[in-house]
């Protein structure tokens, strides 16, 4: 089931053309990267899901329904965690997370029980009766995950949730948008660290100057820029290393010597699972390894490759 669908969608902000003719989807379960460089057109779209904002072109989709006839439908349907923390310092957590809660329709004894569960859930339920101006900014950061979910939505957008905070928050923060999901909540998550999408992102859309670019698993967007792999070998010495046999193994490619570092590099398809061969190699002609790294493409390098911008630039 496709939670989220966006059918060439445009914004312009006068001749500003923010987001381009954009397709994409989201399937029911994941946890789906959305990531641009700063300007590319990623809140745009965000806002626009959000309903927020209106499309000049194109159709969006909530759970199916096309959300310029069903407005409200979409926004029961959705909880948005937004980048700037959206809490209310003079209310207590409670009052916060009642106060979103309420704006869904809850009421009574309905919505007192969804504002424990919320606050149990992200770990404040000894805070309830404190006030945000108190707390750290990552207990700041949960609150605000409080106040998005408390309504049970469908599709939660998680927009730079980690920002600003401490590597334990980060941590809690993290296992929290796991646990979401194995609860039936598909997720859109945004970060300026690319290692967090690395870690809990079943599938990227990369954004860039209002286009996507790039889309597809984490294997798939590495495939785009090499289809190999580079295995670092240190051993005590080189001269027992015949580059023939080592080729032989599935998968290698091409074998270069450092002679004077003691050093193999050893270019292999990326997706031959043949580490194990190599050592083995070693191992049977006695050849003491002192080092051994595997170097493959990371999504911080798909990134820059694909934008020629780091994710983090202004």
């Amino acid at each position: 089931m496709k939670v989220l669908e966006m059918q060439n969608v445009t914004k312009k902000f006068g001749d500003f053309v923010a987001v381009d003719n954009v397709t994409l989807s989201v399937d029911e379960g994941e946890i789906f990267g959305f990531l641009g460089p700063n300007g590319a057109g990623k809140s745009t779209s965000i806002n626009m899901i959000a309903g927020l904002l209106r499309l000049n072109e194109g159709k969006i989709k909530i759970l199916g329904k096309d959300i310029s006839k069903s407005n409200q439908f979409a926004k029961k349907n959705i909880g948005i965690v937004p980048q700037d923390i959206a809490i209310y310092e003079e209310l207590t957590a409670f009052e916060n997370v009642k106060f979103f809660a309420g704006l869904y329709g809850l009421r009574g004894e309905a919505l007192n029980e969804r504002v424990e569960e919320a606050l149990e859930f992200v770990g404040l339920s000894d805070k309830a009766k404190s006030h945000p101006k108190d707390f750290s900014g990552g207990m700041k950061r949960r609150l605000n995950i409080a106040c998005a979910i408390a309504h049970r939505p469908k599709l939660i957008i998680l927009d730079e949730p980690t920002v600003g905070i401490d590597p334990q928050s980060r941590n809690y923060i993290l296992q929290s948008v796991r646990k979401l999901n194995e609860m039936g909540c598909t997720i859109i998550y945004t970060s300026h660290y690319m290692e967090e999408v690395e870690e809990v992102c079943t599938r990227i859309a990369i954004i860039d100057h209002g286009k996507i670019i790039a889309e597809g698993t984490k294997a798939q967007l590495k495939s785009i820029i090499t289809n190999t792999k580079d295995v670092w070998v240190g051993v005590t010495s080189c001269r027992e290393v015949d580059p023939d046999e080592l080729k032989d193994i599935a998968g290698v490619q091409e074998v270069q010597i450092n002679w004077e570092d003691n050093v193999i590099k050893i270019n292999s398809a990326i997706d031959v699972n043949n580490l194990n061969k190599i050592i083995r190699y070693f191992i049977n002609h006695n050849i003491e390894i002192r080092s051994l790294e595997e170097k493959a493409p990371n999504l911080e390098t798909v990134f820059l490759t694909l934008t020629g911008r780091n994710l983090r630039d202004k």
